[in-house]
């Protein structure tokens, strides 16, 4: 049982968490040991938060996951965790992790893990049956990661980083709904109501639009990144190519059907972590370089 709980908590999302460094390793702080410790604490809450809701999650889905071809075998939806004990411990960890944000940077943390946990348990009652609007849920779920990072160390998010992140988180989310509608196939919309209203045209229009936003607004930020003081220019204009390459790549991944896991992915293609190591390295050395 014990097992069950930690497979419903979902240690393999937490990659997902990531995020939380990445405004304060764009502001440059993370060499600096008290934000690091606050970066890394804001993580490890996030870490527990999301897991409590996962918990929550497969409990309000118990019955859609019992019919799903590879969720009834979750914990949850087989019976092998009871539901009101799934139910506790999520409810806790929850708690637990609004508590602790509190406890490391004080309100305004806390207040994003809050916001996170209400947008979460509002998807899994109703909001996941609003077509459109259960893509920004979604996507909602990684701006606030990285917001929450920015809000512990006390860093100022640049407008151009927020717009990057939403539609990069809105672009990956499309492409889970694109893999989800061409796996589930004619069923689809039984096993996820919203799948019925979307074609596959529009889910990659929707990845059209949010991949080039995305792209044009990591450019403008990258280039006033490299007209700030102390920055080295060249590397930070010299980002910009990994990462188109990156979303490109994910892209072409997308269109073979490869997008149901985003974590996945990002943990088994090892041309997007060549990609993402190249854009860490030109990223650091403009903010360090000078």
């Amino acid at each position: 049982m014990v097992l069950g709980l930690i497979r419903t908590a979902r240690p393999r999302q937490w990659v997902k968490n990531v995020l939380v460094l990445a405004a304060p390793g764009a502001a440059g702080v993370l060499t600096h040991l008290h934000p690091l410790l606050l970066a890394l604490g804001a993580f490890g809450i996030f870490c527990l938060t999301a897991s409590g809701t996962y918990l929550v999650n497969d409990c309000l889905d118990q019955a859609a996951d019992a019919l799903h071809p590879t969720k009834r075998h979750r914990p949850v939806a087989s019976g092998a965790v009871p539901m009101r004990l799934a139910a506790a411990v999520g409810v806790a960890m929850m708690a637990l992790g609004i508590g602790l944000a509190e406890a490391l940077a004080g309100w305004r943390l806390a207040t994003v893990m809050g916001i996170y946990v209400g947008i979460t348990v509002a998807y899994s009652l109703w909001l996941k049956d609003e077509p459109v609007i259960d893509l920004a849920s979604v996507a909602s779920g990684f701006v606030l990661r990285a917001i929450a990072g920015g809000v512990a160390v006390g860093v100022v998010l640049s407008n151009w980083f927020l717009i990057v992140a939403s539609f990069g988180s809105l672009f990956m989310v499309a492409g889970k709904r694109h893999a989800e509608h061409v796996d589930l196939g004619p069923s689809r919309a039984d096993h996820r109501v919203t799948l019925g209203a979307y074609s596959l045209a529009f889910l990659r229009y929707i990845r059209s639009v949010a991949s080039a936003v995305a792209i044009t607004a990591y450019c403008v930020w990258a280039f006033e990144k490299a007209a700030a003081p102390h920055h080295t220019a060249l590397f930070f204009e010299l980002s910009i190519v990994p990462f188109v390459i990156a979303v490109l790549r994910y892209a072409l991944l997308l269109d073979a059907g490869q997008g149901g896991a985003p974590e996945e992915i990002v943990l088994k293609e090892r041309s997007l972590q060549v990609l993402g190591l190249a854009w860490a390295v030109l990223f650091a050395m403009g903010l360090y370089g000078a």
